[in-house]
């Protein structure tokens, strides 16, 4: 039953890349820690949703370097649950505050257990205009099983609108393979929400619409992070 559901609910014959579901953003938190809890779903019309459930440990190993290792989880309901994967993402920050544009390097190492190994890389841009935030990345993955290298878009604009207040736009996208782009991407955009709930912790809340693996769908996700 190994990668049934996913494979039931979302395959349409594109890349097995993994679906881009929060923005990875050039940021350094050095000598801090904060729980990361996750949740997001993808939900193919007239299909039931499959839900990945996350948890995982963010760190601050530099002025420059945070590190976070998770664990997330897959299945039709929250009750009912597999482990879909070992992760542990790197972010580097190369040129915060040198100009009107903040660069960063994303690298993230993924196991899937019974299914292989997979490797993420990628460059992060990040600028203010005004109150907006604007950020995009092109990440590729690398599945070793498989084979080949899939090329994933994010972006957001996000805005400021009071204190622990903002709002805008984010949306995301898996390409095909980097050097041979597919005539049918898989893209999706919509509302994301984030809070500011004190000093210690932070909300952010998505909701996409569009196509995931090649089937026009939703997707909802969901991102705490608790200052430990």
């Amino acid at each position: 039953m190994r990668a049934l559901l996913l494979a039931a609910l979302l395959l349409a014959g594109s890349a097995r890349a993994d679906p881009g579901y929060y923005l990875v953003t050039p940021y350094a938190m050095p000598g801090e820690a904060a729980l990361d809890l996750r949740y997001w779903t993808v939900k193919a019309d007239r299909r039931k949703a499959t839900l990945w459930p996350e948890a995982g440990l963010r760190l601050g190993l530099g002025p420059r370097w945070t590190s976070t290792l998770f664990l997330s989880g897959i299945g039709p309901t929250l009750q009912r649950q597999r482990l879909s994967s070992i992760n542990w993402a790197h972010n580097w920050v190369l040129s915060e505050g040198r100009s009107d544009w903040d660069f960063g390097l994303h690298a993230q190492g993924i196991h899937r257990p019974g299914e292989g190994n997979a490797f993420e890389w990628g460059p992060l841009l990040q600028t203010d205009q005004g109150l907006t935030r604007l950020n995009l990345n092109l990440l590729f993955e690398r599945d070793f099983k498989a084979g080949g290298t899939q090329l994933k878009l994010q972006w957001q604009a996000l805005h400021r609108f009071g204190r622990g207040l903002r709002a805008g736009l984010q949306g995301f996208g898996e390409l095909g393979r980097w050097n041979h782009w597919s005539a049918r991407p898989s893209l999706r955009a919509g509302p994301v929400l984030r809070l500011g709930l004190g000093n210690a912790a932070e909300l952010q809340m998505a909701w996409l619409r569009g196509k995931t693996y090649g089937r026009t769908g939703a997707m909802f996700s969901t991102q705490l992070l608790l200052s430990l």
